[in-house]
């Protein structure tokens, strides 16, 4: 829930609220909200004063805000809202079908022996029987590390530079 004095909402990409349990950006409005970069206040809230975080989540029937992830972090796939951590850390790759798709990079537990062709085909099956059509990775890679930020995170803008290469032909 909101802290006292602070409306929220969440809305889709048109800016209409969305309802249920459906994903949409978070948008807050209050006294306490940033009012934008002087001198111009550029990157401030909207006429109504209400201020697009960035980030990604639903309202539950209680009011409650759950985070889903960062907007920037949005694959679309023929339409369709792919979030990153609904199918575990994922990129975008541009696709000339469906706009995007959907790429995952695996990374073996310790003691998995079977090759990565074999791993990959594991990972395929398991995305199958639990994720609709269009959120399902297009390509798994399996790789001996993840790249992370200083701060711990995975860096998927060198992923998504990986990525790039590969569709290039120089990996």
């Amino acid at each position: 829930s909101a802290l006292p004095g602070v409306e929220l909402r969440v809305v889709d990409d048109r800016g209409h609220e969305v309802s249920g349990d459906d994903s949409g950006e978070i948008c807050v409005r209050g006294d306490n909200v940033f009012v934008g970069y002087w001198p111009n206040r550029d990157g401030g809230p909207d006429e109504a004063g209400w201020f697009a975080t960035g980030d990604v989540g639903y309202l539950d029937d209680e009011g409650d805000l759950y985070l889903v992830d960062r907007k920037r972090e949005l694959v679309i796939v023929s339409g369709f809202n792919v979030y990153p951590t609904e199918v575990e850390d994922v990129i975008g790759a541009p696709d000339d079908e469906s706009g995007e798709a959907v790429v995952a990079y695996v990374v073996p537990q310790d003691g998995v022996t079977m090759p990565a062709e074999q791993l990959a085909a594991v990972v395929d099956r398991h995305c199958a029987d639990r994720l609709a059509r269009f959120k399902r990775p297009r390509e798994i890679h399996v790789v001996e590390e993840l790249p992370h930020s200083v701060t711990g995170k995975v860096a998927k803008g060198r992923l998504r530079s990986v990525q790039r290469r590969r569709a290039m032909g120089l990996l």
